[in-house]
């Protein structure tokens, strides 16, 4: 009874503490957005130098997220976790001296390479940023699959997964009160600091650590062969790049990467050029993150009480509804209230984020507890080559057409994404133990 006691105590601190390190980490990761119309103002960036700097930098974390995520599977999570988030915090703060390093590779604020200089300058940090972001999800993927049994997996990953929303929206609200951009990154840059000792203070990998039991019933077939890199690799091929469950879930967070980073990248661009002030198009997209956080843990719970575990199903359902919800914001951008417009956006928030937690579980199920890292960290790859659409795209579009048609171009993702997901409708969904078997 104690040791069940333990476990439960350890599994809930390990889920909050979690929780709280890996939203720090959008502190220093989704400011930048907000320090993009501040700089476009006072250096005349244009957006499509910002989409390239966005572009190359999502490519960046994608491929920074698989290679973590491989990484992730063998490594003590409090500690990748530290080291990602540290370099993250002392990146932030050079970002609020480019101006002044600009300066000294082009000589003066008035040479007419300076802004050049800048965004160069900017670029480099940014990728650096992008690279140690990737030690964030990693780490706490180990941590969920390490402490929670696969028929509470969706139910308490949607609710760790809250941790992207949480963070995302308190950056926003901060951020979107700032009215210098240097602050923008150095505000934030300050809080995860602390966020840094939070996490070597209260955080433990796995039960075993701290003198507890593992969990029943998730030995796998490499568990007797764990120190043979050969048959490490032979088991991450078998379960991760060579299953193709793995691969249609690649393909669909792609297209839920593709929405989600268009409002999150380019929301206070587009919001303010409606009209919205910077601290309303903060607290819009903020609102966006803080309804998706509800419509995660709505979609765990369903997935594991209402679907028996067949999470893809809810995945499919909820990408068809965000489609209508962004229908409905192309016809009503222009005339309607900027609350009407919350409201809406709101909702689209509410069913994308659930796709987004889930399909990291479904991953989880197929290619079990000893590989889940890295098969999220291959779908974290292939999702983040949105941003050649998001940034880049999105910045050229804006420049050259401005921003009328973007909520179809998201619908049009969102219908795509939902019927590849359908491809996996009947799959069964029963964790570990089915893939046990069948990797057997």
């Amino acid at each position: 009874m104690q040791t069940k006691h333990s476990f439960k105590y350890w599994q809930w601190r390990v889920i909050i503490c979690s929780m709280i390190g890996y939203a720090v980490f959008y502190f220093v990761r989704k400011n930048f957005s907000f320090a993009i119309p501040l700089l476009g103002k006072e250096f005349g960036i244009s957006n499509t130098s910002f989409g390239i700097v966005l572009s190359i930098g999502g490519i960046i974390y994608g491929v920074s997220k698989f290679i973590n995520g491989i990484i992730g599977d063998r490594t003590n999570a409090r500690w990748h976790l530290t080291v990602g988030l540290s370099v993250c915090v002392l990146v932030n703060y050079l970002f609020g001296f480019s101006d002044s390093l600009s300066c000294l590779l082009t000589g003066s604020k008035d040479a007419p390479d300076f802004v050049g200089g800048m965004v160069l300058i900017m670029t480099v940090l940014y990728v650096i940023n992008q690279i140690f972001q990737g030690c964030g999800f990693a780490p706490c993927n180990r941590l969920m699959v390490n402490w929670i049994p696969s028929n509470e997996l969706a139910t308490k990953m949607s609710v760790w997964n809250t941790s992207h929303s949480i963070g995302a929206f308190v950056a926003a609200t901060i951020c979107g009160y700032i009215t210098n951009w240097k602050l923008c990154f150095w505000i934030p840059a300050t809080i995860a600091l602390f966020g840094v000792f939070f996490i070597i203070l209260t955080l433990r990998d796995t039960p075993k650590s701290v003198g507890l039991p593992e969990l029943p019933n998730t030995k796998t077939e490499l568990d007797d062969k764990e120190d043979d890199p050969a048959a490490y690799k032979a088991f991450l091929k078998k379960m991760v790049f060579r299953n193709p469950i793995i691969w249609i879930l690649a393909v669909t967070d792609l297209f839920v990467y593709i929405v989600r980073f268009a409002v999150l990248d380019w929301g206070p661009s587009f919001l303010q050029d409606r009209g919205l002030s910077q601290a309303l198009s903060g607290w819009t997209v903020g609102i966006f993150e803080l309804s998706g956080c509800l419509g995660m843990m709505c979609a765990g719970w369903i997935s594991d009480h209402l679907f028996g575990s067949r999470t893809q199903r809810v995945i499919a359902v909820e990408m068809f509804i965000v489609a209508l919800c962004l229908v409905a914001l192309h016809f009503i951008q222009d005339s309607a209230s900027p609350v009407v417009i919350l409201v809406v956006l709101a909702l689209a928030g509410f069913f994308l984020y659930g796709p987004q937690a889930l399909l990291g579980v479904v991953a989880t199920y197929h290619a079990t507890k000893k590989a889940a890292s890295t098969a999220v960290g291959l779908i974290g790859l292939m999702s983040y080559v949105s941003v050649l659409f998001t940034g880049v795209g999105l910045g050229w579009f804006s420049d050259k057409f401005g921003w009328g048609y973007l909520f179809i171009l998201m619908a049009v993702m969102s219908v795509a994404g939902g019927f590849v997901v359908s491809s996996l409708w009947n799959v069964k969904g029963d964790g570990y133990i089915h893939d046990e078997e069948s990797a057997e």
